[in-house]
């Protein structure tokens, strides 16, 4: 019962509200000791962790910069920059973001997801878009391409990460495939795969580019019927 004397002090912390990574550091160090290990054990235990998991370190950084980069007007310049491309409409930015999504994930290159690109860049563009194109917009049309945004950003990223041949996806169906029995070739097996990805890959991108078209013209049809509505 004292094993979950961590989970205990954990519940206490954020019951009081104190701070989260003071009360995680005091229960790992409290079930270190009800474990019997000692202080020098426990130091080495919670440095072997930090070391694993510093990649996780890194993208919480991020997420300050982010934010001061938003304060001092990120999401206005990209709304303001693509308001001045003529003709510019949400359904083709996020069709572009998509394709752009899919050549990323392929080349394994880290977008860093809806918090780092898709929401203080993609959303904006594809709000400003949306506002230069109609007079007035509305809270459904701003709902409609924050859903949208999150939609690119989840079938890029989904649909194209095993287009990479290191991918950790690729590697899973190749273990799983030796361990059923299934020869794959340790050279070719990756790269086939892979190939076997692209179909997939693009057919995502083609019913992706097809829901923002059609979203694009039901919304356009929505501002028609209330421009004829507000001339009446």
């Amino acid at each position: 019962m004292l094993s979950l004397i961590g989970i205990f002090i954990i519940i206490i912390g954020f019951i009081l509200k104190i701070d989260t990574l003071a009360i995680v550091v005091i229960a790992g160090i409290a079930t270190g000791f009800v474990g019997g290990l000692d202080f020098n054990e426990i130091l080495t235990k919670l440095g072997e962790a930090f070391v694993a998991n510093r990649y996780m370190t890194l993208f919480i950084i991020t997420l300050p910069v982010i934010g001061l980069m938003e304060r001092y007007g990120l999401k206005e310049r990209a709304a303001w920059l693509i308001g001045q491309l003529k003709n510019a409409k949400a359904d083709g930015v996020l069709s572009i973001y998509l394709a752009f999504r899919l050549v990323m994930a392929a080349l394994s290159i880290r977008m860093s997801g809806h918090v780092q690109f898709g929401r203080p860049l993609v959303l904006p563009m594809a709000e400003g878009a949306t506002r230069s194109k109609y007079k007035e917009v509305t809270e459904n049309d701003l709902e409609s391409i924050k859903g949208l945004t999150a939609a690119a950003e989840n079938y890029g990223n989904f649909f194209g990460q095993n287009l990479f041949i290191g991918a950790s996806g690729v590697m899973l169906i190749v273990g799983t495939l030796t361990e059923l029995g299934i020869p794959v070739d340790e050279k070719q097996g990756p790269t086939t795969i892979a190939l076997y990805t692209l179909p997939i890959a693009l057919l995502a991108l083609i019913i992706g580019i097809i829901q923002f078209r059609l979203n694009e013209k039901r919304r356009k049809r929505m501002h028609e019927a209330l421009e004829s509505k507000g001339g009446k």
